[in-house]
């Protein structure tokens, strides 16, 4: 396996250096995944912006943590999924939505469910997603610009799951505590 630096600010190339400090900011540290990301400051600045844009989309926090984890667990991402898992403790998710995520179990209401199984499509199909499932997405109440902004979420986790697969990152020592491995 190819090794992946973990970049800090002195290693990283310099137009990434202002990105970890954005890192820093939002997180308090540089978490892993940003420190390999930096190799490609593009990539990373990417990422950091699709994150705020979608934390900026209409779903609320427990929305928001329904599409980002379905995307992880789908994934299989062994280092979003207790990353975001932590994310949600700090957006004040409850746990037994987490939890069921995580577990791939059925979600605690019917809305939340609607929004999993549609972002499962458009994961599963590519975006080639028939017009029933987005109709059901829609009857679930939720809205064409949301249909969007699953496009979003995706386009972000493509990013850093993709990211964490070639580079195997570490995950940080404040969501070891939240491990995760794929039910077989």
């Amino acid at each position: 396996m190819t090794d992946f630096s973990l970049h800090d600010k002195q290693s990283a190339p310099e137009e990434s250096q202002a990105l970890l400090d954005n890192s820093v900011n939002a997180f308090g540290m540089i978490p892993n995944l940003h420190a390999v990301m930096a190799e490609a400051p593009g990539l990373l600045e990417g990422y950091q912006r699709l994150h705020q844009l979608f934390l900026d989309s209409s779903f609320d926090a427990e929305e928001t943590t329904v599409v980002w984890q379905t995307i992880n667990v789908e994934h299989n991402c062994h280092y979003c999924v207790p990353a975001h898992t932590a994310i949600a403790k700090q957006m004040e998710v409850d746990d037994a939505v987490s939890d069921a995520l995580r577990n791939e179990d059925p979600l605690p209401n019917e809305r939340l469910e609607a929004l999993r199984t549609f972002t499962l499509s458009v994961v599963r199909e590519r975006g080639n997603v028939d017009d029933d499932a987005v109709q059901a997405f829609l009857d679930a109440g939720y809205t064409k610009r949301q249909v969007l902004e699953v496009i979003l979420a995706l386009s972000q986790k493509v990013m850093s799951n993709y990211t964490n697969h070639l580079a195997n990152t570490p995950v940080d020592e404040p969501f070891a505590k939240f491990d995760w491995k794929k039910a077989e």
